[in-house]
């Protein structure tokens, strides 16, 4: 069991992030009064562990830098409590893919060298479910990469969980991609490359299998990367998404901001990013070669969780299904008494969804509340 609870953490993940890039994300940024202890703790051990990157580093170089990928990734996308991490953990069963891990998230800089002493910190402290739902904790089961970027590069959407009053602006420059110099996308891509190639390497896949909310505003950079990627886009009802996001994003914002903002902000920037998320998407799935995407609506993947995932790999031609069906079997058997948050929308969550986002219930065709 974990030593802490995850509102009480001392410290942000940026304790696993490289020197200059805490440096550059903290660059005339306003650190609030109540929040300069865990300011000064992070910073402090930051600088500590940053020291240890050049044997990371070496290690890279020598292991895997200029090893090519065997095959292009496959891709979880849709808004944040969309259902993405139970895809994920379902289809991570399958021991070809290779993914980000919870510890990598944190300490992406200390994977190659150093991973078995600090991992077993990590495993002593951190909490053992998320904060907003029943979803175990462990520093090795799949995690989403936009954290163990944000420690690699500045240039990161997630910036926003320790600098909340700047959301807007990561969320155009660092969600969509608007206004981001070659320098910066150059940044991006390199950083990426080298997690996958790492993850890869840390949970022995031959193909890597993401799951990143923000990488749905980033699919022209992904195939510039990645021609041949697959994409798995995952719609949910909007009224749920929009309670599950700010329950998720209201508690988990606690432990990591070092700003304040308001509820009633957080529920602005939720209103306006899934819009945001939404037309972007809509708009760059057309650049996605044909048979490389398939869209999925996660109550259909709920209620028959096995059948499909059998049509995900066969739409998308990914191999290795029967192979793995046993271990998804496995994991899906376990799943049968999972209790999951229950949403009884009340009268402000529909009216802001029926005046905002009107157009996703009426893509994905879902009843209109009323």
């Amino acid at each position: 069991m974990g030593k802490l609870k995850f509102q009480d953490l001392p410290i942000t993940p940026l304790v696993g992030a490289h020197w200059s890039t805490f440096n550059e994300i903290m660059k005339n940024r306003q650190i609030d009064k109540n929040y300069k202890k865990k300011y000064y703790l992070t910073k402090g051990i930051c600088r500590i562990l940053s020291l240890l990157a050049p044997l990371e580093e070496r290690k890279y170089k020598k292991l895997l830098a200029d090893k090519p990928l065997e095959m292009d990734p496959v891709f979880i996308l849709g808004h944040w409590r969309s259902g993405t991490t139970f895809v994920h953990n379902v289809l991570s069963c399958d021991k070809h893919f290779g993914y980000n891990t919870t510890y990598q998230t944190v300490f992406p800089n200390l994977v190659l060298w150093g991973q078995g002493f600090f991992k077993k910190q990590m495993a002593w402290l951190m909490p053992d479910k998320r904060p907003t739902d029943n979803m175990e904790l462990k520093v090795d089961l799949p995690q989403e990469e936009e954290f163990a970027l944000s420690n690699m590069i500045p240039y990161t959407y997630y910036n926003f969980w320790f600098l909340p009053k700047y959301t807007q602006e990561y969320s155009k420059r660092y969600l969509l991609f608007e206004d981001l110099t070659q320098e910066e996308n150059k940044v991006f891509k390199d950083a990426f490359l080298k997690l996958i190639k790492i993850s890869l390497w840390n949970t022995k896949g031959t193909q890597f299998l993401s799951k990143n909310p923000p990488h749905t505003g980033r699919i022209p950079q992904l195939l510039e990367m990645f021609p041949n990627a697959k994409f798995i886009y995952l719609a949910r009802n909007p009224y749920t998404v929009f309670e599950s996001t700010r329950s998720f994003f209201t508690n988990t914002i606690q432990p990591l901001k070092l700003q304040d903002i308001s509820e009633q902000e957080i529920e602005d920037n939720i209103l306006k990013i899934y819009t945001d998320l939404f037309n972007k998407y809509e708009k760059d799935k057309e650049l996605i070669p044909a048979g490389n995407l398939i869209e999925v609506k996660f109550e259909d993947f709920e209620a028959d969780a096995m059948g499909m995932t059998e049509r995900i790999y066969q739409e998308l031609n990914i191999p290795g299904l029967e192979e793995a069906r046993p271990a998804i079997e496995k994991y899906l058997s376990k799943k049968k008494g999972y209790k999951k948050n229950q949403y009884k929308y009340d009268d402000r969550t529909v009216e802001l969804v029926n005046k905002n986002w009107a157009f996703a219930l009426d893509r994905w065709g879902y009843d209109l509340n009323k």
